[in-house]
């Protein structure tokens, strides 16, 4: 009778946790307003308006562990992007972090499928999450802040889809193929530099304690867009690592920096 009781809580937490990723659009049109159903997803986001929504920040994270509150974290760093800017800013949580789904994608940090980030399905997913944004706060300009996987997604977008976004900060990101994934479908910035709009602004950030991304992988890939004539800054931050590298003064000076212009 106990192994039965036992067997059956096992089941019950199972069955619960594959129904709290998965939500239904009806479930998630349900929920409270911090969330949109787009391309089969129900993403939780955060936002904070400014006094008109013509622009908007769009903030994406990178690979935490699977079901990490990656607003928890984002929140916080939205709120300072409004409050610095007067700009509508929104941090959203991809798929498996925080309360949204897992329909279609894994989190990032997922062992079932390896590198989503380098994906053309992942990176054409965002740019839908990104064009439900505009329609919902009616905006016209989109500046895009990624790290790490969330930067390389971004750049990937900006190939695929040359005039969704206007100015885009890649913090601590990676824009080319590893040797070891060349010819397995994957896809990286690099493949695509020559679609962008040359009117995006791109602001690459790197930290020069930065043992995830290194400072090579940004510094050698800027010299890059620099020779295809983008329209490209470098930011080095000064002893910081790959963790919260976005959330530093340096990279939000000089994110804010771009948008004056």
């Amino acid at each position: 009778m106990k192994k039965s009781f036992i067997l059956i809580l096992i089941f019950m937490f199972f069955s619960f946790s594959s129904y709290a990723i998965e939500v239904t659009k009806e479930e998630c049109l349900a929920k409270e307003e911090n969330f949109i159903f787009v391309s089969g997803e129900c993403i939780e986001y955060r936002s904070f308006e400014g006094d008109e929504n013509d622009h908007i920040i769009i903030i994406v994270h990178g690979t935490w562990d699977e079901g990490s509150n990656t607003l928890g974290r984002y929140e916080p760093f939205a709120e300072t992007m409004n409050l610095n800017t007067d700009l509508t800013t929104i941090a959203l949580a991809l798929p498996g972090y925080s309360n949204s789904s897992e329909n279609s994608f894994k989190s990032l940090a997922s062992k079932e499928i390896k590198n989503q980030a380098a994906t053309k399905d992942y990176a054409l997913f965002v740019a839908s999450l990104i064009k439900a944004f505009k329609k919902q706060f009616e905006a016209k300009t989109v500046t895009y802040i990624g790290h790490s996987a969330g930067a390389r997604i971004g750049a990937t977008i900006t190939g695929l889809k040359p005039k969704l976004i206007q100015n885009i900060a890649l913090v601590g990101g990676r824009y080319e193929l590893r040797v070891e994934n060349k010819n397995k479908g994957f896809i990286a910035f690099a493949d695509l530099i020559d679609s962008v709009n040359k009117d995006t602004n791109y602001l690459f950030v790197y930290g020069s304690e930065d043992k995830i991304s290194k400072p090579e992988i940004t510094t050698e890939f800027f010299k890059k867009a620099q020779e295809k004539g983008l329209k490209a800054k470098l930011i080095k931050v000064e002893g910081a690592g790959h963790i919260d590298l976005d959330m530093t003064d340096q990279a939000i000076e000089a994110i804010i920096e771009m948008l004056e212009q």
